[in-house]
């Protein structure tokens, strides 16, 4: 490491910039700019048509900010290369991105911890830590969103990538044109899985990374942010069809998600099997394929009961999840895009 630092090769503080990005996050915001250190080279705030004061807000913490063109549709997408593109006009020194998604807060040291893994090798392109909820008591899927945080491995982050929270190098982001502005969901994975087919490492470490606050509280917000992940699943397979990416895994959620409930509906008709047998096969099913999930996690990471709570929401998820795909599908077939899929 010493002669790392020697030939100048680590990152140091002052070359980092912040690009956080946000739409009516109110408290989230405030929380969000006072846990970014005064030690970063620049910070750039990215609003996407907020109607409360999230704009003001920023700008009273002498932020950076870029308002977005009504006109054009939103995307994270967009306004995370917005907020890049900013940076590099406002400060060309800048070696390293971290960006944030507005509804997060930095967690104290992971700046300088994410600073000196991607240091490590000069073919380390992104880094990534945990991501925590906030109130992850607050409901349960708040809860299931914490355990999907936690679910992912330490090293090669594999092809789901990393999410809106990453530190990126300046120039393995430029040399991957940024995020696709064309994406309403997936462009964190799709930006990854870029990376990683340019021969860079995009990795994962052992630290946690951000606070995040779902703000989840009834079904149909766990349901519609379900849609918008299985939506982002089948354009990304669709992408990435020569490669194999996320092909499993669509193939998974198709089966769960679509065929095993057809069968249970249909069975009695088309099969002469009776409504309560079909139900205790499907059950069964299902609730092995929880167990299954549980039994695979990793115990020094999940206990008995957030191993099953995991279970139950991947089992769970998979029908709003195979909506998604087929609403990918059909927005295909017609030639049309997709208008963003927002929960909250």
């Amino acid at each position: 490491m010493a002669d790392q630092e020697a030939s100048g090769d680590r990152i140091q503080p002052e070359q980092i910039g912040v690009v956080l990005i946000g739409r009516n996050e109110g408290e989230r915001l405030r929380q969000c700019l006072d846990a970014v250190p005064g030690f970063v080279g620049r910070v750039v705030y990215v609003d996407s048509g907020s109607s409360d004061d999230s704009v003001a807000l920023a700008r009273s913490r002498d932020v950076e900010v870029v308002e977005l063109d009504l006109s054009t549709p939103f995307t994270a997408a967009r306004a995370r290369n917005a907020g890049f593109a900013r940076l590099r006009r406002e400060a060309p020194g800048i070696r390293a991105i971290q960006f944030i998604d507005g509804d997060c807060s930095l967690v104290p040291g992971w700046i300088e911890a994410a600073a000196e893994a991607l240091s490590e090798s000069p073919c380390r392109a992104a880094v990534c830590g945990w991501r925590r909820e906030r109130f992850p008591e607050a409901s349960i899927f708040n809860r299931f969103c914490d355990l999907e945080w936690k679910a992912p491995p330490v090293g090669d982050v594999g092809p789901f990538g990393f999410g809106g929270d990453v530190m990126i190098r300046v120039p393995a982001f430029e040399s991957a044109g940024g995020y696709d502005e064309g994406l309403i969901a997936g462009e964190d994975p799709d930006l990854s899985a870029r990376l990683r087919f340019a021969g860079h490492e995009v990795i994962r470490i052992d630290r946690d990374m951000t606070l995040h606050d779902a703000d989840m509280h009834s079904l149909r917000q766990w349901w519609t942010r379900s849609v918008r992940g299985g939506h982002a699943v089948a354009e990304l397979a669709w992408r990435y069809r020569d490669e194999g990416l996320f092909a499993r895994h669509l193939r998974s959620l198709l089966i769960w998600g679509i065929l095993l409930p057809a069968f249970f509906l249909s069975s009695p008709v088309f099969f002469g099997v009776s409504f309560w047998k079909a139900w205790l096969v499907i059950t069964t099913l299902y609730g092995l394929q929880i167990l299954r999930i549980a039994r695979s996690q990793d115990p020094a990471r999940f206990d008995r009961k957030e191993a099953l709570l995991w279970g139950l929401s991947c089992v769970g998820s998979q029908l709003p999840t195979a909506i998604g795909a087929l609403t990918f599908a059909w927005s295909r077939l017609r030639g049309r895009r997709r208008e963003l899929i927002e929960y909250k």
